[in-house]
């Protein structure tokens, strides 16, 4: 078995396999915490709009706070935007997914695919200078930060050099490029990636509680 082979094979089986496995095993362990039960009287029966509302007004900083905080929420929306084009926009992607799943739809022009890798690969870059260069940033990184950060970047640049025939023969670059998404899957349960679906449980249960209680997020 040569090493396309494995990544094709054994590899993906085992990562989507331990992905749904820490997926759920996180999910469930949030879903089954023991909760007190909240007496006062509420000012909005609406639960489910509060709730909605803490998500969308929580997804950009408040006025107060943007001066500050507009260069890393910048680069923050558009390495997660770039990589949601590239995950469900290029093709062989989309092919990929059909295949295990069922479902598809229509690609973009690679050229689109191409242009907003080399972007994202920019912002995920400024990210992590911000990092190693912001001196509170630098202090409460840890080795779960740049490790997240790494899994990210590596199928971007090695996707890149595929495309691009670079490096090495295509089979082993493609191999690299599977072999670097399997790592990103298993992590992502299990590290701070997991932020990009337990933010929605955090901004939610945040603007439920507000808006029980009749005041603003």
């Amino acid at each position: 078995m040569n090493l396309l082979d494995f990544a094709r094979g054994a590899a993906m089986k085992w990562s989507i396999a331990i992905f749904l496995f820490g997926m759920l095993w996180r999910l469930f362990g949030i879903l089954l915490l023991r909760r007190t039960h909240d007496y006062s009287e509420p000012r909005v029966h609406a639960a489910g709009l509060g709730a909605l509302q803490g998500i969308i007004r929580r997804s950009w900083p408040r006025r107060e706070f943007q001066a500050r905080t507009a260069y890393g929420v910048t680069v923050s929306y558009v390495f997660h935007i770039g990589l949601a084009i590239i995950v469900f926009g290029f093709v062989p992607h989309i092919l990929f997914i059909r295949n295990l799943i069922g479902v598809g739809w229509s690609g973009l022009p690679g050229g689109i695919i191409y242009f907003c890798a080399v972007i994202t690969l920019v912002a995920l870059v400024m990210a992590i200078v911000r990092r190693l260069t912001h001196p509170v940033l630098k202090l409460l990184s840890n080795f779960d930060d740049y490790f997240s950060w790494f899994v990210t970047a590596a199928p971007v640049v090695t996707g890149l050099l595929a495309a691009a025939h670079y490096g090495a023969r295509y089979e082993t670059l493609l191999a690299v490029h599977i072999l670097s998404f399997e790592l990103l899957l298993v992590w992502f349960p299990f590290g701070k990636l997991m932020h990009s679906v337990l933010l929605f449980f955090a901004r939610g249960q945040t603007g439920a509680v507000y808006g029980r209680r009749g005041a603003s997020t």
